[in-house]
């Protein structure tokens, strides 16, 4: 029998839903349970991949090629549960396969309404096969209680909480609990407002985790509980934390995972295992050293637009027992040739992460260029390989004019769309699309890795598969001119067309790839590419 968790938030935005899910299916895994997460946003866009880093913040990429709300990776890192298509739905999701059906006469002539036939929509992708050995479906609901655009999600687990019942659903809401200093008092107002808003609704809580500065005082949940209608042990701290990683035995020890199984009845399972979340917490607060790696992008003044990479950068420090300092680097600033980049004078790596469009571009081919001259290890990725691949083409083989064609034809484009590939220094030529979501190269692929290279010896094995999401290529025509001049393209598809991989030979680490390998690291598995990035960054640093 397969059992849902309803994760709502309130009271404020960016309380934590994504980790609190995350790590909530985590504690569940660990005492035995299969567990898959799943997340319904209430925007009107299809996905998220036309949307603004700076409205979104990143788009993570499954391996079947959905573009998702970035809290999917919260939940593949805290758990290992691949996600899927079928694991993120938008508003403008359903919205669409219903006009869809309409138009087809599907319904019949009837009248189409928000309910039954938008709320119908949501519950069908709520109970939709989680997959083999899922004992628990988490649901984590985008936005706030109270946010007009939310309604009908809302409306749809009302009606799933009464249609599956208490044995078969539980409904936990995150709030707020701020602490007045002016006062010294911590305010539980808010917390009651907002479960008002959800029980207006027709949506009774049954677990309160509230998000707090400090402790709170057992005077004040029982208050809460009081006023919000549940039991005082129902009220679980969640205190501000020192790392992500911290949260799942910090909810543990306060009796989330407890409270949830008790209310489905489930008091025997063992206690979790924590073993591994201890570990990791271990090595984050006692670190044997330290590196400073500058992340050079255009979308610097919203982290989360990397926060895949920045958690990749984690890992690799885990792997190496050091603490990464991540320096964030506008390109846009180095636009300008004059503008020296005295900033990347401390750093002891180098990352250009992916990335659309020209403003920062020539930014990020100046830091490749101080990377390459100076020895620094340089990690690019997607974006970021292909702008590195063009610095090499221009400073080492002598392609002045070679670009990407995404910035126009300047008649030697080493870098374009993939269509109509040839040998030679044609030209590419493709169709364009208007349905801007529809043209890229997403999702899980196959590279095949030069013996001998870089890339195969960090990786240990000659084929491997990973996570894309582009529009644009590298011109393989380039490939013998480059390889002339010391790059070395080291993985490629498996047809040779497509190259996946370079790096530099005369450089202690300098590698590129088209794909997104952040988007499969997880803390206890570190990606090899960022382990061996962070250890090349280890040497840099007791070198300079």
């Amino acid at each position: 029998m397969i059992r849902y968790i309803f994760i709502t938030g309130g009271v404020v935005s960016s309380l934590g839903k994504g980790i609190a899910s995350a790590a909530l299916g985590s504690l569940l895994q660990l005492r035995g349970h299969g567990v898959r997460l799943r997340k319904l946003d209430p925007y009107l866009n299809v996905d998220p991949g036309t949307m603004s880093p700076r409205q979104h913040g990143e788009v993570y990429v499954t391996d079947d090629g959905a573009e998702t709300d970035l809290d999917l990776g919260h939940y593949e890192r805290f758990t290992g549960v691949s996600a899927r298509k079928s694991d993120n739905i938008t508003t403008g999701q359903i919205y669409r396969s219903i006009l869809e059906k309409e138009r087809r006469g599907d319904y019949l002539g009837a009248t189409i309404q928000v309910i039954p036939h938008v709320t119908d929509a949501i519950k069908d992708f709520v109970l939709s096969d989680p997959g083999d050995g899922v004992d628990f479906v988490l649901c984590e609901i985008g936005g706030t209680v109270g946010d007009i655009e939310a309604l009908p999600f809302f409306e749809a687990i009302r009606q799933l909480g009464q249609e599956l019942g208490p044995e078969r659903a539980v409904f936990m809401h995150l709030t707020l609990l701020p602490y007045i200093a002016s006062a010294g008092e911590m305010k539980t107002k808010p917390t009651q407002h907002s479960v008002k808003e959800l029980r207006s609704i027709g949506i009774q809580p049954d677990v309160l985790l509230c998000r707090c500065d400090r402790p709170i005082p057992e005077t004040e949940k029982r208050k809460i509980a009081s006023f919000c209608n549940v039991r005082p042990a129902s009220v679980i701290e969640a205190r501000d934390l020192g790392h992500i990683y911290d949260v799942p035995a910090a909810y543990h020890e306060e009796g989330l995972d407890r409270e949830v199984l008790a209310h489905f009845g489930l008091t025997g399972a063992p206690p979790p295992d924590l073993t591994r979340w201890l570990s990791i917490s271990e090595r984050i607060h006692n670190p044997d050293g330290q590196v400073c790696i500058g992340l050079v992008g255009k979308y610097t003044d919203v982290p989360d637009a990397y926060k895949s990479v920045m958690e990749a950068l984690d890992h690799g420090g885990l792997a190496n027992r050091v603490k990464v300092e991540v320096r964030l680097i506008d390109s846009e600033q180095f636009d300008d040739m004059a503008r020296p980049l005295e900033i990347l004078e401390g750093v002891d790596g180098i990352i250009l992460p992916g990335g659309f469009g020209e403003r920062g571009a020539h930014g990020k081919m100046r830091a490749a260029e101080f990377a390459r001259n100076r020895n620094v290890p340089c990690f690019g990725i997607c974006y970021g390989m292909q702008l590195s691949v063009i610095e090499a083409a221009r400073s080492l083989a002598g392609l002045s004019k070679a670009s990407t064609s995404e910035f126009g034809n300047t008649g030697e484009t080493v870098v374009g769309l993939m269509e109509e590939w040839t040998r030679g220094n044609e030209k590419v030529v493709r169709t364009a699309k208007a349905d801007k979501g529809g043209t890229m190269r997403l999702g899980a692929y196959p590279a095949i890795l030069r013996e001998g290279s870089l890339a195969a010896k960090i990786y240990g094995q000659a084929q491997i598969s990973e996570r894309h999401r582009h529009r644009y290529e590298v011109n393989a025509a380039y490939i013998e001119a480059l390889e002339a001049k010391g790059v070395v393209f080291s993985g490629m598809s498996p047809d040779g067309r497509l190259p996946e991989v370079f790096e530099l030979t005369d450089h202690p680490w300098f590698i590129g790839v088209q794909y997104h390998p952040e988007l499969k690291s997880r803390p206890f598995e570190p990606h090899p590419l960022f382990s061996s990035f962070i250890e090349a960054a280890k040497i840099y640093s007791r070198l300079v």
